[in-house]
């Protein structure tokens, strides 16, 4: 059985690609059910931010198809490979380290990506998407970030991409400035709080749910606008910010050029939190308005980021203690076999019982933690999801039932 790690992040791939293949929250189990069954994965995590797209997985088979699973994500047929980075065994646990860990993230040392990961796990394995070998390794992987954060000073005076863009905008006064934060979410709320503590005094908040806008104006003492008009209202503000889940563009060019003519060109700053990207970005090319993406605030963000870098060496030094003990738990578990049969594809691929056993652990190369043990019967997951693709990748999903090889190549 072979552990593997795939994925591309924004070391890989600009945020015009990463918005190509980012995955809704609610569309999560579904695509994670299609690519354990197309994959021939028994386990599997689909992580999906606005910096990296990722599958965790174990699988039998030889994992040179892995890599084609990432471009079901995806609408468009172009090649991903140039993009795409593929660990296995080893390197799958020591990457799985450094991300839960937030060293390999745009700010070194930011914690949000460990509470992404541990939602991802979490939304795998209640969907009985994960079994011994994931479970085990996800929960090392959170008590090494947890010893990390505690025995080194990576995590302090980190700067998250959302306060470097409330320090771009706290290079004038804040509380003489009018700014409008599109969404009502964690990410909204966060920048907002950031804005509040920095002195901004005149914030207003703008979301499709009207509900959710005044809620969070009411907690944090701004003012909620209704999304219809919130065009009318940004042509006094300063500053907007659009930090939505939203897969859409939510302000076109056309739009904030027919803004600035009401504003009488007067500037604007655009900063965009948001993949995929919720403001046109050929705006950019309007007089007196500035756009920043989340590609762009990452530039900035490194000039800070000495002081945790220096912290690097630690860090690695915990990581590699880990490897070694995992190598070690590994080797411990080798007697250990695992019989199962592949899931395929035939005309009609029924999807609804597979039963897990015990495996040898050797093609995992030593790589798992003590913690993983010995690998032993789980019980059966029930695959309650189907989904129809078309060459353009997944476009409907359904029910407890089968995939028809007439859905997968209609």
């Amino acid at each position: 059985m072979k552990l593997f790690a795939a994925g591309l992040s924004h070391k890989t791939a600009p945020v015009e690609l990463r918005e190509q293949l980012a995955v809704k929250q609610s569309d999560i189990v579904d695509l994670a059910f299609v690519l354990k069954c197309f994959g021939h994965l028994d386990e599997i995590v689909l992580l999906s931010t606005c910096n990296r797209v990722e599958i965790y997985g174990t699988t039998l088979k030889a994992t040179g198809h892995i890599k084609s699973l990432l471009q079901l994500l995806r609408a468009e047929p172009d090649d991903l490979d140039p993009h795409i980075y593929l660990y296995e065994g080893a390197a799958a646990v020591r990457h799985l380290l450094r991300v839960t860990a937030g060293l390999d993230s745009m700010v070194l040392g930011e914690t949000e990506i460990t509470g992404q990961i541990k939602n991802a796990y979490e939304i795998a394995r209640n969907a009985g998407l994960t079994g011994r070998v994931l479970n085990r390794l996800f929960q090392r992987a959170f008590q090494v970030t947890k010893e990390i954060r505690t025995r080194t000073g990576i995590g302090r005076g980190t700067v998250s991409i959302k306060s470097t863009a409330v320090e771009l905008i706290g290079k004038t006064d804040l509380s003489q400035q009018s700014i409008m934060v599109l969404g009502a979410g964690e990410m909204a709320e966060n920048c907002v709080r950031l804005l509040l503590k920095k002195g901004a005094q005149s914030i207003f908040i703008s979301n499709r749910s009207f509900d959710r806008a005044l809620d969070l104006a009411t907690r944090c003492g701004g003012e909620a606008v209704c999304f219809g008009y919130c065009l009318f209202e940004m042509r006094d503000v300063d500053v907007v910010i659009a930090a939505t889940s939203s897969a859409e563009t939510l302000l076109s060019c056309d739009d904030i050029e027919n803004l600035m003519k009401a504003r009488r060109n007067r500037p604007l700053l655009l900063i965009d939190l948001s993949v995929p990207r919720n403001i046109d970005p050929a705006a950019s090319q309007l007089e007196n308005v500035t756009i920043y993406n989340i590609d762009d605030l990452e530039a900035l963000s490194r000039q800070g980021a000495q002081a945790r870098e220096r912290e690097l060496a630690t860090c690695h030094r915990h990581l590699s203690s880990n490897y070694r003990g995992a190598r070690r738990g590994a080797d411990r578990e080798t007697s250990h076999r695992r019989s199962a049969k592949p899931l395929e594809i035939g005309a009609t691929t029924a999807f609804n019982h597979h039963s897990y056993s015990t495996t040898n652990l050797e093609e995992i190369n030593a790589s798992l933690t003590p913690a993983i043990g010995a690998l032993d019967k789980v019980p059966s997951v029930g695959c309650t999801h189907s989904a129809k693709l078309t060459r353009r990748g997944v476009i409907q999903f359904g029910g407890r039932g089968s995939l028809d090889r007439s859905m997968v190549f209609a």
